[in-house]
């Protein structure tokens, strides 16, 4: 799959999720077959006045290249040159992504994020205006609609399209869902059908089978996942092993832990102890969710301050669970 001049493996995606898609994390998910990956959310007024916090989220590893940045702002003139200063020179970044889907309340209420949708007419400036400095594709990530009565997907991809993106991801619920209900699939059908730049669909693939009945129902040209790939990296593999005709496999109880510890040692190479100790205890929890005794080990763990402690007890564990086959 192509976006711009950008040549992709294949049109498997990893969504960009705050406090989620860190640098550990894309990583694994590149690893696993993942074609192009997203930094967190990036604020364009924090990196236009320098923040240090947030510059940090820009830090890319060799492993996880090509991967696309994410920023949010509701300012023409400000996410225009934010583009030119950080990502035009920036040879880890290849894709720039407007955040327009964003149902945060702290982002709505600033008029950012999703609240664009409600002002087409901004979100046209807003593209334009990175389109006519950028050197990288530009793409727009963006919902069904704001609410069940203002549900513009079509008419807003045909905004966005015009004011020139290169590609578009649609998530096929609106602001007022947030991340409840199910996601309306055939927006997306609708969105692909009324434009002639690449559609991602967004919204409810957590599997292989649920990525080939997208694809099927939508014909989009490319899969973007999300809350899915939450402690299960395993499910690009699967998906691109579905397109290729190959086998598609579960992980194994010790596969899971395996890929836990390994997502551990990043956290410690680039975050250091204390924010992986931190950090590191939701996606423990989504690593093992299901498997036996997870609660009690996710509470046990999440009581721990001493990192070589939770490496100790997530390797006990390992060998309890290989023991119970």
């Amino acid at each position: 799959m192509n976006i711009g001049n950008v040549i992709l493996e294949n049109s498997v995606f990893l969504a960009p999720m705050a406090g989620v898609t860190d640098i550990s994390f894309r990583g694994l998910c590149k690893k696993m077959g993942c074609s192009l990956v997203y930094t967190e959310m990036v604020s364009s007024k924090a990196l236009y006045y320098g923040s240090d916090n947030t510059e940090q989220l820009l830090r890319v590893s060799e492993e996880e290249k090509p991967v696309a940045v994410q920023i949010f702002g509701n300012d023409p003139e400000v996410m225009a040159e934010i583009t030119e200063r950080y990502f035009n020179n920036n040879d880890d970044i290849c894709i720039v992504d407007i955040n327009m889907g964003c149902p945060a309340p702290k982002i709505v209420k600033n008029g950012e994020g999703s609240a664009l949708m409600k002002n087409p007419s901004l979100a046209y400036d807003i593209v334009k205006a990175v389109k006519s400095v950028s050197n990288k594709p530009v793409t727009v990530k963006f919902r069904k609609g704001f609410d069940k009565d203002d549900i513009n997907a079509v008419y807003f991809a045909k905004t966005i399209e015009s004011a020139g993106a290169d590609a578009i991801a649609v998530h096929g619920r609106t602001r007022e869902q947030m991340y409840e209900g199910k996601a309306d699939w055939d927006i997306i059908r609708q969105v692909k059908q009324s434009v002639n730049i690449p559609v991602i669909g967004n919204g409810d693939i957590v599997t292989a089978d649920d990525a080939k009945n997208m694809i099927s129902m939508t014909n989009c040209d490319g899969i973007m996942i999300a809350r899915g790939s939450m402690g299960n990296p395993w499910i690009f593999k699967q998906i691109t092993d579905m397109m290729n005709g190959i086998e598609v496999l579960e992980p194994t109880p010790s596969e899971k832990i395996d890929m836990c510890l390994e997502h551990y040692d990043l956290a410690l190479k680039y975050d250091g102890e204390r924010k992986a100790l931190r950090e590191m205890r939701k996606h423990i929890a989504w690593y093992i969710k299901g498997l036996k005794n997870c609660t009690e080990i996710k509470n046990i763990i999440n009581t721990e301050d001493d990192v070589n402690s939770v490496i100790r007890i997530l390797r006990e564990y390992k060998i309890n669970l290989i023991n119970e086959f």
